[in-house]
Parts: C-alpha cells; sequence; structure tokens
C-alpha cells in the first residue's frame, strides 16, 4: 500500500486549527482534525467508489471526464480535500485508523486519475496534435487555460463564443490534463503521472521525427553514402528542421508548459525527457555532414543551406530549449554550426584552388567567354544569395589575401578604422584569382589583338554578372566603375592592333586633293588592309550587346566616316573601286556575331541571321 506518510508530516498544515484546550472541548472529544476527516470521508467514500474500476462495471468501462466533466472536477475537488484532511489528520495523531481509511480511498482515487491521464492524452492525439498546439496556443497563454475552466464553472459563454469548436475541445483536453496532473502531484503521485505523460508524448515526438524522415547516422555512414544519396537526405532535413522546431518541438514544449504549470521543475524534466533524443539526432546530422563528408566547392550551396536552416531559427530554437536540462542540444547545434562554417571556408578555399590549377590550354575559339569565367561567376553569384550568412561564417576569418589587394580596390573604405567585410574582401579576392587567371589564358591567343577580345569579353561577362546579381551589393560602386574602365581598355587595345593598319591606310584628311596614281595605291592599300583585318576578325565573337555595338560602332567611325570621305572624293579618279562604303558597313556590322562555343554565354545572344536582318530594315 502507498504510503503518504513522510509527505503529509513534512508539510507545512494546510489548515490552522486551535487545539481542543484552547477551545474548552474535553480531551474525550475527537478533535477539530478528526471531525474534518470523518466529515472528508463522508463526502469523499462515495464520490471515488463510484469510479472505483474494480467494483464495477460502468467505472471500469466509462471515462469520468468524458462522461461529465463537471462531476469530474467535483471528484478532483474532493480528492484534494482529502489529502488536505489527511494532512491536518497526520500533523495531530498520525497513528490513526482514519487515515488507513484514507489513504485506501486516496490510492483508489489515483488509480482512477491515471487511469483518466492515459486515456485523455492516448484517445485525444488528434486534439494534442504539436501542430494543433503550437498554432493555437499562440493565441492562448497558459493563464487562459486556467481562465478557461473558471468560464465552464460559471457557465462559460464567453469564452466559448470567442473560440472554434475544435479549439473549445482542445483547450478543455488541456484544462483536464492540467487538473488531474496538479491533483495527482500535489497528492504525492508526481512519478505516476509523469510516467505515463512521457511514455505517451515521447513516443509521439518519436514518431513524429521518424515521420520526417530524420534518422541516427553514423559518421561512417555518411563517408561512404553517394552524394546523390547524401543530397536527397539534406533536402529532407531542411524540410524536417523547420517543421520540427516550428510545429513538433514547439508544440511539445507548449503543452509540456500548460498542463504542468505548477512546477516548473515537473515541466523541465518531463520536456527535456520527451524532446532531447529527438532534437540531438536532428541537430547532429548537420555536424556529421561536415566533418564526414568530402569537401568539395558544388557541396557548399547545400551546407549553406542546412547553416541557414539552424541560424534562422535559432531564436526559436534558443526559446523552445531554454532549460538548464536542454543546454546539450543548443550546444549540438550550435557545434553544427561552428562544423558547417568550416566546411563552407574550407570549400571556398577549395575553390579558389581549382581556380588556380585550372590547366586548359586551348583558346577559346573567336576570343569569347571562357567556360571557366562562365562557371565561376555562376559559382560566386550562387555565394552572393547567401550574404548575410557567409557574413556570419566569415566574419572572425578574414582572407589572409587583404594585404595583396589595393587599398583603392573598393568602392568604399577599407581602413583599421572602417574595415571592409570579410565577405567583400573574400568575393573581391576569388575575382582577382579568376581575372589573373584569365589573363594567363590569354597569351594562348597567337592573334594579340584577339587577346585583348577574350580579356574584354571575359572581364565584361565578369562585371555584367556581378551587377545582375547580389554581388553588386558586396563589391561596391568604385570597383564596377574600375573594371568597366578596364574592359573599355581592353576593347581599345583591341581595336588599335586589330583594326589600326586598316584606318593608317587611310589619309588623315581623305578630302585633300590626291593624284590618280596616289589616290589608286590608297584604294589598293586600304583593299588589302581590309581584307586581312576582316578575315582574321571575322571569326571573332562578343556575345555581350552592350559591348558589341560599343566595339563595333567604335570602329566604324574610325573607318567608315574616313573610307566614304576618300571614296566620294577620288572614285572617279579610278576605273575599279572594289569596295563601295555600304559594302564596307555591311562587312562591319557582320562582325561579332561569329558561333558561340559551349563554354561561351552573354546577357544577350545574336546570330548572324540578326544582322541581315538589322541591313534588310
Amino acid at each position: 500500500m502507498r504510503s503518504l506518510w513522510f509527505s503529509l508530516k513534512d508539510s507545512p498544515s494546510l489548515f490552522s486549527p486551535q487545539s481542543p484546550s484552547r477551545i474548552g472541548l474535553s480531551p474525550s472529544r475527537p478533535s477539530f482534525s478528526d471531525s474534518v476527516m470523518d466529515r472528508t470521508l463522508d463526502l469523499a467514500e462515495p464520490v471515488i467508489m463510484k469510479w472505483n474500476p474494480e467494483t464495477t462495471t460502468f467505472a471500469r468501462v466509462t471515462s469520468l471526464f468524458y462522461e461529465n466533466r463537471r462531476e469530474a472536477k467535483d471528484f478532483i475537488k474532493t480528492v484534494n480535500n482529502l489529502q488536505k484532511a489527511m494532512h491536518l489528520l497526520v500533523t495531530e495523531n498520525s497513528s490513526s485508523d482514519k487515515l488507513v481509511r484514507a489513504q485506501n480511498l486516496m490510492q483508489i482515487a489515483m488509480a482512477r486519475l491515471q487511469k483518466e491521464f492515459y486515456q485523455i492524452l492516448s484517445m485525444n492525439r488528434a486534439h494534442l496534435d504539436p501542430e494543433s498546439v503550437s498554432t493555437r496556443s499562440s493565441r492562448t497563454s497558459t493563464g487562459s487555460i486556467s481562465s478557461y475552466d473558471d468560464d465552464e464553472d460559471e457557465g462559460g459563454g464567453a469564452a466559448e463564443e470567442a473560440i472554434s469548436e475544435v479549439e473549445d475541445v482542445s483547450m478543455a483536453v488541456m484544462a483536464d490534463l492540467r487538473l488531474i496532473a496538479e491533483c495527482m502531484i500535489s497528492s504525492g503521485y508526481a512519478k505516476e503521472c509523469l510516467k505515463i505523460y512521457k511514455i505517451i508524448r515521447k513516443s509521439i515526438v518519436d514518431e513524429g521525427i521518424y515521420k520526417l524522415g530524420v534518422e541516427k547516422l553514423s559518421s561512417s555512414q555518411i563517408h561512404k553514402m553517394h552524394w546523390e544519396v547524401l543530397d536527397l537526405r539534406i533536402k529532407n532535413w531542411l524540410s524536417a528542421v523547420r517543421t520540427a522546431v516550428q510545429t513538433l518541438f514547439n508544440g511539445e514544449r507548449i503543452l509540456c508548459d500548460q498542463v504542468f504549470a505548477a512546477s516548473d521543475s515537473i515541466k523541465e524534466s518531463c520536456f527535456t525527457e520527451i524532446a532531447k533524443e529527438g532534437a540531438m539526432i536532428l541537430f547532429a546530422f548537420p555536424e556529421n555532414v561536415a566533418k564526414h563528408s568530402k569537401k568539395s566547392p558544388e557541396k557548399v550551396f547545400r551546407v549553406l543551406d542546412m547553416y541557414t536552416g539552424i541560424a534562422n531559427h535559432w531564436p526559436e530554437i534558443d526559446s523552445i530549449f531554454s532549460f538548464e536540462s536542454t543546454d546539450a542540444i543548443k550546444s549540438q547545434a550550435l557545434t553544427s554550426l561552428v562544423k558547417l562554417g568550416e566546411y563552407v571556408r574550407a570549400a571556398l578555399d577549395e575553390f579558389e584552388s581549382a581556380i588556380q590549377k585550372e590547366s586548359s590550354k586551348s583558346a577559346v575559339a573567336g576570343a569569347g567567354t571562357h567556360l571557366l569565367t562562365v562557371e565561376a561567376m555562376d559559382y560566386l553569384s550562387n555565394l552572393a544569395d547567401y550574404s548575410n550568412i557567409l557574413a556570419d561564417i566569415l566574419a572572425d576569418s578574414p582572407p589572409s589575401a587583404k594585404k595583396l589587394l589595393p587599398e583603392t580596390y573598393f568602392g568604399f573604405s577599407d581602413s583599421e578604422e572602417t574595415p571592409a567585410p570579410a565577405i567583400t574582401l573574400k568575393m573581391a579576392w576569388l575575382i582577382l584569382v579568376l581575372l589573373c587567371k584569365l589573363d594567363g589564358k590569354a597569351k594562348y591567343y597567337k592573334d594579340i589583338s584577339q587577346a585583348y577580345l577574350f580579356l574584354a569579353n571575359n572581364l565584361q561577362y565578369v562585371v555584367v554578372k556581378a551587377q545582375t546579381s547580389n554581388l553588386k551589393y558586396l563589391l561596391g560602386e568604385e570597383w564596377f566603375t574600375k573594371h568597366e574602365e578596364k574592359v573599355m581598355q581592353f576593347a581599345a587595345k583591341y581595336e588599335r592592333l586589330g583594326w589600326g593598319h586598316v584606318i593608317d591606310s587611310l589619309p588623315a584628311d581623305p578630302t585633300a586633293a590626291e593624284a590618280p596614281e596616289r589616290v589608286a595605291e590608297i584604294f589598293k592599300k586600304f583593299n588589302s588592309a581590309f581584307d586581312q583585318a576582316h578575315k582574321k576578325q571575322a571569326i571573332c565573337v562578343v556575345p555581350d550587346r552592350k559591348l558589341r555595338d560599343h566595339i563595333k560602332v567604335s570602329i566604324a567611325r574610325k573607318i567608315f566616316r574616313l573610307y566614304r570621305e576618300f571614296y566620294n572624293a577620288n572614285r572617279d579618279k579610278v576605273a575599279v573601286v572594289r569596295f563601295a562604303p555600304e559594302d564596307v558597313g555591311h562587312h562591319l556590322s557582320d562582325l561579332f556575331f561569329g558561333p558561340v562555343e559551349s563554354g561561351s554565354s552573354s546577357s544577350v545572344e545574336s546570330s548572324p541571321s540578326d544582322s541581315r536582318r538589322r541591313r534588310s530594315r
């Protein structure tokens, strides 16, 4: 038989009766505590025995709280009064036979409440679903659950009208659980109450984690896993962590807080035991991926997604797992952030190394955009989408290359007083590494003019890609101004080296009077130079429309204007003129639409047919 003697003796008295001698009673008459116990037993016995599952079939198959909630609350009040009477009596006469009778009733009552507690938890899983609890409890505090009870006792119209029928049931269920829990705990049956609650609710949390597809994986399992399989698991985890934090653990914490509102220590131990195992499995997965999967640049985006998944939910994680006993869960989440950050930094270093080690030695046809440029800028522009996260990851480890970057490399200050953000330094450095690599690849062109066109094309691609991505917020206006100027410098050098001899073949003053022999010589010299230049440059491509138009207009202004004026002034002095000004214009307008390799890319693509359509108009 369960004994309450220890707890009753050591607890402070709930009543403060005067002794019989002080109120003038004879010692032979029943004491005040005896009288209270007699009255309490007379009232409690029929109420409790009615619901003794061992004595009646009705009590065995019927739920007290489901059958009549008002009677259920009367049952709770009766048990509470019995406990108080026992507490009062034991302080004056711990050997009273009435205590044995009361204790027997108390055990019957506790057995009944255990059954009710189990039934409510088991039969109302839908109403206690973490998603339902977390959603409804965003509008419902612990105090309002208590108010709900009070309102119902008074007829309750106001509270019931303010909430939906489904929410009404959910709140009633939580209120019933709270009533039973508080009664059992105050009666010394906390262990029995918590055992039932933990078993049922932990199974729900564990089932929720399982349904989310989260499972415990060893480091060796992750290490051996093909990336395609691991990538699917990461995608699943990204969805799972949002649901687990916002719904599963949040709802479970709210429910635990409401049911065990009377005891902070009980709600802490209860929630910790229910949630810890599942939460540790959830937050350990990113660490295992970061530690035991191969570091590679292409995987960094999934790693950044996982970092974001934890970082974005950190305020909720910190709030839900705020107990001291759940510090290990937060510690695991932070450890995963640290390891994910280390992975990202290592992957960026690997990306830089991959650029430097790129070993292709063939010149891109037409001096177009190199595949390395396309892939590297795609990678960096995608990284820039994670700028907020990368700023955190790189904040404590600014790139060592900072000292190698010129002070005027950015569009803002980078002094000791106002240092440039680490992410800005990193992105600028990686672009600089790419540009240096492209400088080296320009040497594979036998025609120097095409080498400069190659540099112009690739730098233009870098600038446009940066301008049309989140890199524009990191690099600064001055960075763009400097590199746009550099594009123009490369284009000017291309023009001078590729077309300068054509321009030089024409006289500085095309309208000056010339002897027929001199005119014929100039036409012949121009024809040869133009033929040679056009033959070389016809294979070239400028994928970017803006840059293409700039180069074509610049060349046309220098060649077409001079040639037209010279042609108009001297065409009658020779028998045959090979190129009319319109022919020169057509040849120039056809330039830079050469075939583009698969590695080339541009913001606006054009084809030779586009050129023909423009001429036809």
